[in-house]
């Protein structure tokens, strides 16, 4: 039995573009593999650690072999609960919206917490990055209102998808399915009932084989 977490970086819910793909792809994914449990990680309601003096303190503990003060401790327990719910999860399933060109500032939050040395990449002594969440499958599914891809002349701005794809092969997926759920501006109602449909369509085939 495989455990699903599903990450939610919109605020927007019943209208967001990228949830109701998302919610497309759990319904897939659960009639295809019966057994299997989806938990559901919302970022609009999770509390996540803040970045204090005392967290930054104790990620450059780890980085310089130091052992942590009691204060250090402490603080640094709150990050290792995030990665370890993190690094449970057998598969992953991102929804996302475009925010100013790239990804909103909750997920890059998660992603800051998630991304350290030990847990998730390692470092050689002679400064190479190696991954340690490896052998893991991630679907992303990407809401965005304009159009990024190749040939239109604007791919430089999509630093949602681009990022995206970089962290999570940073730290060892090699697995990546991306949905594109767009564009979702200046187009007809018809027109974007349409761009849903086919992503949606998409997202069910990616989840029935997920």
């Amino acid at each position: 039995m495989s455990r699903l977490l599903y990450i939610e970086a919109s605020p927007r819910k019943d209208r967001s573009s990228s949830i109701k793909v998302a919610r497309a792809f759990i319904e897939s994914y659960s009639s295809s593999h019966e057994g299997d449990t989806v938990e559901t990680l919302d970022l609009w309601v999770t509390d996540l650690p803040e970045f204090t003096g005392d967290v930054i303190n104790s990620k450059y503990a780890i980085i310089h072999g130091d052992r942590h003060t009691p204060e250090q401790k402490k603080a640094w327990g709150s990050v290792e609960k995030v990665i370890n719910n993190f690094k449970k999860g057998d598969k992953f399933l991102f929804s996302l919206p475009m925010w100013n060109f790239g990804i909103p500032y909750k997920l890059k939050h998660y992603i800051d917490l998630l991304v350290q040395p030990s847990y998730t990449f390692s470092v050689s002594p002679t400064g190479v990055y190696e991954g340690l969440v490896t052998g893991k499958p991630a679907a992303l599914i990407y809401a965005r209102g304009g159009t990024y891809s190749a040939g239109t002349g604007a791919e430089g701005y999509d630093l949602q998808k681009a990022y995206m794809e970089l962290i999570l092969g940073f730290i060892g997926f090699s697995d990546i399915h991306s949905i594109v759920v767009g564009p979702t501006l200046n187009v007809t109602h018809d027109e974007k009932a349409g761009i849903l449909d086919t992503a949606i369509a998409e997202a069910q085939a990616v989840a029935a084989n997920f």
